[in-house]
């Protein structure tokens, strides 16, 4: 199935997507409509435009293709399905997600995985391709984030990375971050690590089309919590 969403109003998309019997839609014409996929199972939806805030929100199984940005909060308490962006996205990508996969190909602004948790099987992944801003995986309780790098001089992540942290993994290529808090522990990406690594960037390259032996080629890190209450003396009550 194929729509044209230019003139429509979030609501009315919303709605369109929600009552379609296809197996997959082609919208085109997005230009800024927020909630996008929120809460869907099916149909798959590919994505032509810029689609607004929490495109995929509480996402139950879907997958969600954009080629072209995305502005904030895309996966916004997803709890299954994929989401693949064909360029960046911007602040709280993936905000408190507690299921299914995010793949970013260039970068991804603030706060990117805060929240982010899980819960029985369901281990959430975000893999962001180029760079993340400021407070990547704030306050994230479970699940993956990666980072590549690719491209970018320096560091791949912003300040305050894993501020916060309490549970869950963030795995980082090539250059380790500076001033990471004292309740994060990092250290070289083991054996377990880089499996987990390799069933990622497989997904990652052949949805973006890089070659998988040359991104597993650079040095990279795992940033884990170090206790499971690392923050216990920040309370009255422990």
């Amino acid at each position: 199935m194929r729509m044209d969403a230019r003139g429509m109003d979030f609501a009315a998309l919303g709605e369109a997507l929600r009552g379609s019997r296809d197996a997959k839609v082609r919208l085109s014409g997005v230009c800024g409509q927020r909630y996008i996929g929120a809460g869907l199972a099916n149909p798959a939806i590919d994505i032509y435009g810029t689609p607004g805030n929490a495109l995929g929100a509480y996402l139950d199984g879907s997958v969600i293709r954009v080629y072209g940005n995305a502005q904030d909060a895309i996966g916004d308490t997803m709890n299954a399905g994929s989401i693949y962006v064909y360029g960046s996205v911007g602040d709280g990508c993936g905000y408190a997600m507690r299921g299914g996969r995010i793949f970013i190909r260039d970068d991804a602004g603030y706060r990117a995985g805060i929240h982010m948790k899980a819960y029985g099987d369901s281990r959430p992944v975000l893999v962001i391709g180029r760079k993340a801003g400021d407070f990547l995986g704030e306050y994230q309780a479970g699940g993956t984030i990666l980072v590549l790098g690719q491209g970018a001089e320096g560091c791949c992540v912003g300040p305050f990375c894993g501020t916060g942290m309490h549970g869950g993994k963030i795995l980082l290529r090539g250059e380790l971050p500076g001033g990471l808090p004292a309740q994060v522990r990092a250290a070289e990406a083991g054996r377990e690590d880089m499996e987990e690594l390799r069933a990622l960037l497989a997904d990652f390259c052949a949805a973006f089309g890089y070659d998988l032996e040359s991104l597993l080629q650079e040095r990279y890190w795992s940033l884990t919590p170090d206790t499971k209450n690392p923050y216990h003396m920040l309370y009255t009550q422990n």
